[in-house]
C-alpha cells in the first residue's frame, strides 16, 4: 500500500506540474476577433478567447452584468492553452470576439463541453441589442434552452455583423470550460457520433448487468448479485456525471445535479467492496482483510448520507480519496489472495489495475488538473469496459475450475451427493446456455461501421437476400449499385490514413444525403467501397442518383490538415435484378461493372446485366 500511494502522488505532482508549465500568458491588449466563417480560425479558438479572474471579493467575483466590470480589467489571453482550472471560490469571465465577414447571415454555435458548471451565463452583444442566458447544473435543464446535454450558445450573425460574447462562469468544483465554435453540421454529426460511443458503453453494462441478475436468479451465487450492483452503480455515476442524468432523470430537480454525483460514487464504492468480497471469497478466517473491507462498506454508507449534507466540493473531494483509497485496498487484497493460491485472483488483480489507471486519471481531468475532459471520459469508459470483460472472464475461469471439482466428485461420491453434483452441472450448463445468448445478442449489435456511421458489409449480407426475395414476389425493380473512391492510396500515402479516414466519412455524408428513402440501404462494403441497394428502382432512376454523386462529390473539394484542398472521384458499377438471380449475382455483376467504370477512366458508372438499357 504505501507504494501504491506514493505512485499515486507521484503521477499527481507530475500532473500538476504540467499544467503550471502550461499556464496561459497575460496579454490585456485585446481578445482577437475570430471569423466564424473560417474553418480553420474556428479550430484555433482558444487563441482567440480572453478570461479574467474574479477573486472573492474583487469586483470580477461580485459583478453580476458585463457592465458593472471594471474598465481596466486584466484580461489574460488564453493562447491558445486549455481553459482548465482546479477547484476555487473564483469566478472566471470569458470573452470572444466574433464576425460574420461573409455577405449572408449565418448560424454557429458556441458549445461548452462540460456539464457539471454550478452557474454558466452567457451574454451576446450585436448591432442592437444584448442576449442573456442564464442556465448551469443548479438551475433547471430547461433553462438551457436546446435539449442537450452539455451547454450551447446559439451565435446568429447577419452579413458583416460583429458581436461579443461573455460567458460568466461560476462552480463549486473545478473548472473546466472546454469551449467549441461549430457549424450545425458538425454538431449534429459529433453529437450522433458521441451517441452511438454512449449507447454501445451503457447498453454492454445494461446487457451484462441483467446478465448478471439471470445467473443470480439461477444458481442464487451471491456474486453475481454484487456484480450487478456494481455494473448498475458504476453505469449511474457515469452517467450523472456526464451531464445525461441531469437532462434525463432529474431535470427539474438542479439540487439533485450535484448530489448524485457523490452519492453514485458512494454507492459504486460500496458495490465494488461488497463484489471483492464475495469474489475472492474474503471471510472471517482473513482477518485484517475482512475488518478493512467491513470498514469500507460502512465508510460507503456514510459518504453516500453525507453527499446529502456536505457542499458538493467537500464532498466529492473526500468521496474521490475514499474511492481511491478503496481500489487501492481491493487491489492489496486481490494480490494476497492470488499468492494464497486463489487462482481467479489474478484476472481480478488485472481488472483493478485497468480501474486503478482509469479512475486516477479521471479524476484528475474531473478535479481540473487534466485537459481535455471528453477524451477522459471516453477513457474511463474504455476502462470500465476493460475491466468488466476481465471480471466476467475470470468468473468463467471459475465455473470451469468449479465444473471439474464437481466431476470429481461425481467419481467418489454417493449416489446422493451424484444427485447433487448433476444438480449443481446442469445449474452451470443453464448459465452457460444464458451467457452465450447474450453474447449472441451483443453480436446482433455489431451491424454499424465504426467509422462512418453506416450499416456494414454484415449487415447487408443479412439483408440483401431478403430483398431479392421480395422484389421477385412482387415484380418490383432492385438495383444495386457498387461506388469505390478513386485513386484511394494515393490520398492516404500523401495526406495520412486519418486523412483517408476524413475522406470515406465525407464520401458516406455524401451518399446518405442523396439517397434518403427509408428502405434504401447505404453500406459500406469494405475499404474504401460502398454498396447502395435501392428496391423500387428502375436503373434510369438508380444512374440518375449515381451521377448526382459523383457529380457533387467531384464538385466539393476537401481541405487537408495542411491548407490544401483535394479534389475526390468515385466510380460506379450498377445492375439489377434479373429472373433467377441470388445475391450473389448481384454482387458479382455491380463488381464487374465497377471494375469497367475503373478501366475506362474513372469518375463515372458502367450498367451490368440490365434487360432495359439506361
Amino acid at each position: 500500500m504505501p507504494y501504491f500511494m506514493r505512485f499515486v502522488m507521484l503521477l499527481v505532482m507530475t500532473c500538476l506540474a504540467g499544467v503550471a508549465l502550461g499556464s496561459p500568458v497575460a496579454d490585456a491588449s485585446r481578445c482577437p476577433t475570430i471569423a466564424v466563417t473560417d474553418a480553420n480560425d474556428r479550430a484555433r479558438l482558444l487563441h482567440h478567447i480572453c478570461y479574467l479572474k474574479g477573486r472573492p471579493g474583487e469586483v470580477a467575483w461580485q459583478a453580476s452584468t458585463p457592465d458593472q466590470l471594471p474598465p481596466s480589467a486584466d484580461w489574460t489571453s488564453a493562447n491558445g492553452h486549455d481553459l482548465v482550472f482546479a477547484h476555487s471560490d473564483t469566478t472566471y469571465w470569458f470573452r470572444l470576439n466574433v464576425h460574420n465577414p461573409s455577405d449572408r447571415a449565418g448560424l454557429w454555435y458556441l458549445k461548452l463541453n462540460y456539464a457539471l458548471l454550478d452557474e454558466v451565463t452567457f451574454w451576446t452583444s450585436g448591432r442592437d441589442e444584448t442576449h442573456r442566458l442564464v442556465t448551469g447544473d443548479q438551475q433547471p435543464f430547461f433553462t438551457r434552452g436546446i435539449d442537450y446535454r452539455y451547454f450551447l450558445l446559439p451565435v446568429t450573425l447577419e452579413a458583416g455583423e460583429a458581436s461579443t460574447i461573455l460567458l460568466r462562469v461560476r462552480s463549486s468544483g473545478a473548472l473546466n470550460v472546454p469551449l467549441e465554435l461549430t457549424t450545425p453540421d458538425r454538431l449534429i454529426a459529433d453529437s450522433n457520433h458521441l451517441t452511438l460511443t454512449h449507447g454501445l458503453f451503457y447498453g454492454a453494462l445494461l446487457i451484462v448487468a441483467i446478465l448478471n441478475l439471470l445467473l443470480f436468479i439461477t444458481s442464487g451465487t451471491a456474486y453475481y448479485f454484487f456484480n450487478m450492483f456494481y455494473l448498475v452503480a458504476m453505469g449511474l455515476f457515469m452517467f450523472a456525471m456526464g451531464g445525461f442524468a441531469n437532462q434525463y432523470f432529474w431535470p427539474d430537480s438542479p439540487r439533485f445535479a450535484n448530489t448524485s454525483v457523490p452519492f453514485f460514487m458512494g454507492m459504486s464504492v460500496l458495490a465494488m467492496t461488497l463484489f471483492g468480497r464475495s469474489f475472492l471469497e474474503v471471510d472471517a478466517s482473513q482477518g485484517l482483510a475482512s475488518r478493512a473491507l467491513s470498514l469500507q462498506s460502512l465508510g460507503s454508507l456514510v459518504i453516500m448520507a453525507l453527499a446529502f449534507v456536505l457542499p458538493y466540493s467537500q464532498s466529492i473531494s473526500l468521496n474521490t480519496v475514499f474511492s481511491l483509497l478503496v481500489i487501492a485496498n481491493l487491489f492489496v487484497i486481490g494480490l494476497i489472495r492470488w499468492r494464497q493460491g486463489y487462482t481467479h485472483a489474478k484476472w481480478y488483480v488485472l481488472a483493478w489495475s485497468l480501474m486503478v489507471l482509469g479512475t486516477l486519471i479521471f479524476a484528475l481531468a474531473a478535479f481540473g488538473y487534466l485537459a481535455d475532459f471528453l477524451a477522459r471520459e471516453v477513457m474511463m469508459q474504455a476502462a470500465i469496459g476493460g475491466q468488466v470483460v476481465l471480471l466476467n472472464y475470470a468468473m468463467v475461469q471459475r465455473w470451469r475450475v468449479l465444473n471439474q471439482k464437481l466431476l470429481e466428485v461425481e467419481h467418489s461420491a454417493k449416489i446422493q451427493l451424484e444427485l447433487q453434483v448433476h444438480q449443481r452441472t446442469a445449474q452451470l450448463r443453464d448459465a452457460m446456455r444464458d451467457l452465450e445468448q447474450a453474447n449472441r445478442k451483443l453480436a446482433d449489435l455489431s451491424l454499424n461501421d465504426s467509422l462512418t456511421g453506416l450499416r456494414n458489409r454484415r449487415y447487408l449480407d443479412q439483408m440483401v437476400p431478403d430483398l431479392c426475395a421480395e422484389s421477385r414476389r412482387t415484380g418490383s425493380p432492385l438495383t444495386m449499385v457498387l461506388v469505390d473512391a478513386d485513386h484511394f492510396k494515393r490520398l492516404n500515402d500523401n495526406w495520412g490514413h486519418s486523412f483517408g479516414d476524413l475522406c470515406l466519412q465525407r464520401i458516406a455524408d455524401m451518399l446518405t444525403r442523396h439517397v434518403r428513402r427509408p428502405r434504401d440501404i447505404v453500406a459500406r462494403f469494405g475499404g474504401e467501397e460502398f454498396a447502395l441497394v435501392l428496391p423500387d428502382t428502375t436503373p434510369e432512376g438508380a444512374r440518375k442518383v449515381i451521377e448526382d454523386i459523383l457529380a457533387d462529390t467531384a464538385g466539393t473539394p476537401v481541405s487537408t490538415t495542411g491548407g490544401e484542398t483535394v479534389t475526390m472521384t468515385l466510380s460506379a458499377g450498377l445492375t439489377c435484378l434479373q429472373p433467377g438471380d441470388s445475391a450473389s449475382d448481384l454482387f458479382r455483376r455491380a463488381d464487374e461493372a465497377l471494375y469497367r467504370a475503373k478501366a475506362a477512366g474513372r469518375n463515372r458508372v458502367e450498367i451490368a446485366g440490365c434487360s432495359q438499357p439506361a
